[in-house]
């Protein structure tokens, strides 16, 4: 065993074993495994091996298609089999609703390049003759689905990995983690110490202990997981014969269970309601090549239903149950990158879907080691999108949860009630008497809309408009028309002093710094001139600037704040969290109720648009933003959550006599589309440029030299590819959610000519993984199927959108060739909406208020 290496990477998983072989591949070959026993030890071995490339997340199923792609090139270079079927795959719809997640499914995978298909119940028979498709009303089919051997495949990443010149150190469990002051990591093994640059933690079930070790408490839960294979059965044999093919999978939305042929017989897993964690404090170190005991009476509802709509199953008899543990991090994502406040400390685990992600996590892990930047939006599986308020308790509460509802379809407008509530503010029990309906805000309850005194708070989940919208239209036409007040504690807040800071935040963001008393709005870009955050600042004193941002960005920018620090010790930055909380009152009476509450002037003459002040509002010391994400005359009102109560009933007493409202999130996010405003992650992400995002005017090339200036110069110089633009849609009673296709006619245009989808399609990666995104498809017709109707073309996505309530439209925000940004004619756009495509238009001028006038008062 070495005694030095660039990175150890501990545990052999399939998943550690592809981190191993990718950074090899990317030149870091002085690299080593450390597995405490044998590969596949832990949850790989006993693992089902299914793989498919869909997922709820596109850029996670961008990975997905990858590591699907690799096993080929993986067998080729390893000589060692991966077993690979490709049988393709269904998924089964038993109810409309559960038809309408199909549609929304098959139309995100039209910009993603899948070749997916809505079908019927018959023609899903006949390629899974089990089935009784009297039960279903519909079915998407999917050819890239299959299954391969677990033990195999782990076994050729790390062959892979050593021909590249990796080193495999099995029977070598890890005892302790500690670093030194230049930041070398010792790990301290059985068999030794090995010196390290880095460290990846891909401990699979035990990555919450490796995490321990340098006191990390991971987010991350293993579930007891069964799955039963039947004795060989003639019609599986027959079938094979008369067809020439294996048998599809297919996936069973009510009953909870997913089958696929396994040798003559079928393969028959289950994600039960009553769900079993294993485990759920420490993790035994001796455990290994070991099953649980089975509990066939647990899975016996979802059995029940498996067995009526597959009744040509309930009659095999059962060889053999698997039970073994899997780990779920508490969205069912996996928790890969950088762990903020440690130096190159990495995590790769909860990767529940191993053969499904596990390539497209070790590619992202190791470019993001060797390059800077993970090369991908990886943010559904950053472990930064977790906090503080992530404890032990509340992952056992959501990994519960996440695992009951794997197969459940989560609607756009469904709050998920375990664990909650975390984290409350002052006027939490003042918002739920007012008859408030509660969301998540990581880990924060926040208000979402209000329901009339009398009914129950809930919504009525769907994917359509639902009880929630006559509701949220009141609250933005009284907002709109008067006054309104809503709770803003779900941002993100941080203060940055010292006497560097003013030059710390002008390397850092695209936009100059503002004068002492006034705020900024900028963006900030990584070396890739891509954007990672979006602000806005406040010089209070020569040294002291306050930041806002998005909320659930804060262990994210965090992490990228630290890594940008100088070492002189000139910056301090200060993450507040719930140690500052706000309000905001938005509307045309907005500054009439202001001055009512303090003893300054706050004319528009003498508290302009844009402004900062510090001034006690209803008698308790605030800061105050004149600034509105609602892009009306508004403003933002900050102070401890001592005084968050006393400020709230100020504001409504004197509200009173202009008619206040409090309105929730879902109505300041209706009035945001009414100005054509991004958000954070949907709209604005790493995937982008900032020329991309149409954020020109906040991006000052002509400043200093900032991260990013250079791609961002060039993006600029060759001109963007794609532009976000706001549309509005002829929608029918149900509204974009985000990711849905934008289609285009092909023709020439006042602005360009489509030939070709432009997008992402088909992932493609090049000799060294990486992804390479060009303008147009250029694969020729094959790639392009299912994306093609007659004269029209996918050429762009979703980002997000709704009812923009006070100009009564439909609107949608996404991207698309930078050629058509600028293209308003009718006729041109359609966006695909629940399967069904609806006329849309660019509208290139905010639909409320286009001027600014209102805003700037």
């Amino acid at each position: 065993m070495k005694s030095h290496v660039k990175a150890v990477v501990i545990g052999g998983g399939v998943v550690g074993c592809s981190v191993l072989y990718h950074l090899a591949r990317a030149g870091w070959t002085d690299v080593m495994l450390i597995e405490r026993s044998e590969l596949t030890s832990g949850s790989s071995w006993h693992a089902a091996g299914g793989f498919h490339t869909l997922n709820g997340d596109p850029n996670v199923a961008k990975l997905q298609a990858y590591t699907v792609q690799l096993y080929k090139e993986l067998e080729e270079l390893s000589g060692q089999s991966c077993s690979l079927h490709l049988t393709g795959g269904i998924m089964m719809a038993d109810t409309p609703e559960r038809m309408d997640f199909l549609r929304l499914a098959h139309a995100k995978g039209r910009y993603l390049g899948m070749d997916t298909e809505l079908i019927t119940p018959s023609e899903a028979k006949a390629m899974f003759p089990f089935m009784d498709e009297t039960n279903f009303v519909g079915a998407m089919w999917d050819p890239v689905e299959g299954h391969l051997d677990p033990s195999g495949t782990t076994h050729a990443y790390a062959k892979a990995a050593q021909k590249l010149g990796a080193q495999i150190v099995l029977r070598n469990p890890v005892k302790e983690l500690t670093q030194e002051v230049d930041g070398t990591w010792n790990v301290v093994t059985e068999q030794g110490t090995v010196k390290a640059e880095h460290v990846v933690n891909c401990g699979g079930l035990w990555a919450r202990e490796i995490g321990r070790m340098v006191g990390l408490e991971l987010p991350v839960l293993a579930m007891e997981h069964m799955y039963l294979l039947t004795e060989p059965m003639p019609e599986v044999e027959e079938f094979n014969k008369s067809t020439g093919r294996e048998m599809v999978g297919v996936l069973d939305f009510k009953g909870e269970i997913y089958t696929r042929q396994e040798r003559n017989g079928i393969l028959l897993g289950t994600y039960e309601k009553a769900c079993k964690p294993w485990s759920p404090v420490n993790t035994p170190w001796d455990f290994g090549h070991e099953l649980l005991q089975p509990d066939i009476d647990r899975i016996a509802p979802s059995l029940e239903i498996g067995f009526k709509h597959f009744p040509g199953i309930a009659n095999a008899g059962i060889k053999q149950i698997i039970n073994g543990p899997f780990t779920f991090a508490p969205d069912g994502n996996p928790l890969v990158g950088p762990v903020q406040g440690l130096t190159n400390y990495w995590t790769a685990c909860a990767v529940m879907a191993g053969f499904s992600q596990g390539g497209g996590v070790g590619l992202a892990l190791s470019n993001w080691m060797v390059n800077g930047d993970p090369g991908f939006d990886v943010w559904g599986m950053d472990v930064t999108r977790y906090g503080e308020w992530a404890s032990l308790r509340y992952t056992n509460a959501k990994v519960r949860e996440n695992y009951s509802r794997r197969f459940s379809i989560r609607f756009p407008n469904e709050e998920l009630p375990a664990a909650r509530p975390a984290q409350t503010t002052p006027l939490y029990d003042t918002m739920v008497a007012q008859n408030a309906v509660m969301g998540d805000s990581w880990g924060l309850e926040t208000p979402l809309w209000f329901a009339p005194q009398g009914t129950e708070p809930k919504d009525i989940v769907s994917f359509h408009r639902s009880n929630d919208f006559e509701h949220i239209g009141n609250e933005v036409r009284a907002t709109r028309e008067s006054v309104g007040v809503t709770e803003i504690a779900n941002f993100a807040k941080y203060e940055v002093s010292g006497p560097g800071a003013e030059n710390f935040l002008n390397r850092l963001m695209t936009n100059r710094m503002p004068k002492t008393g006034r705020l900024v709005l900028t963006p900030m870009l990584n070396e890739f001139g891509k954007l990672i955050g979006d602000f806005t600042i406040a010089k209070c004193a020569e040294d002291r600037f306050m930041i806002w941002g998005s909320s659930a960005a804060q262990k994210y920018h965090m992490r990228w704040f630290e890594k940008q620090l100088p070492k002189d010790g000139s910056v301090r930055i200060h993450r507040f969290d719930q140690t500052l909380v706000g309000l905001s009152i938005a509307g045309p009476r907005s500054q009439d109720l202001l001055a009512k509450l303090v003893d300054a002037d706050v004319s528009t003459k003498a508290f302009r648009f844009m402004d900062f002040r510090e001034m006690a509002v209803g008698g308790a010391p605030c800061m105050v933003n004149r600034i509105s994400y609602t892009g009306d005359l508004g403003y933002e009102i900050w102070m401890a959550p001592a005084y968050q109560r006393l400020v709230y009933h100020a504001i409504k007493e004197a509200g009173e006599e202009f008619g206040i409202v409090d309105f929730g999130m879902r109505a300041l996010l209706s009035m945001r589309l009414e100005k054509n405003f991004p958000t954070w992650f949907r709209e604005l992400r790493p995937i982008y440029g900032p020329f991309e995002g149409s954020m020109d005017r906040f991006t000052r090339l002509e400043k200093n030299d900032f991260v990013g200036r250079d791609a961002a110069a060039k993006e600029h110089a060759e001109g963007p590819k794609l532009r976000r633009v706001s549309m509005v849609v002829e929608a029918n009673g149900a509204d974009v959610m985000g990711d849905e296709p934008i289609w285009a006619k092909v023709g020439a245009t006042d602005h360009g000519t489509i030939d070709k989808p432009h997008g992402y399609g088909a992932p493609r990666f090049d000799e060294t993984g990486a992804e390479t995104r060009t303008s147009e498809a250029d694969e020729g017709a094959s790639s392009i199927r299912g994306i093609v109707e007659g004269e029209w073309r996918v050429v762009g996505w979703v980002t997000s959108g709704g009812y923009a309530h006070y100009v009564q439209k439909s609107l949608a925000q996404g991207y698309v060739p930078a050629a058509l940004a600028e293209n308003d004619n009718e006729g041109m756009f359609e966006i695909e909406i629940l399967g069904h495509r609806r006329p849309a238009r660019i509208n290139i001028q905010p639909l409320f208020d286009p001027a600014g006038e209102k805003m700037r008062g």
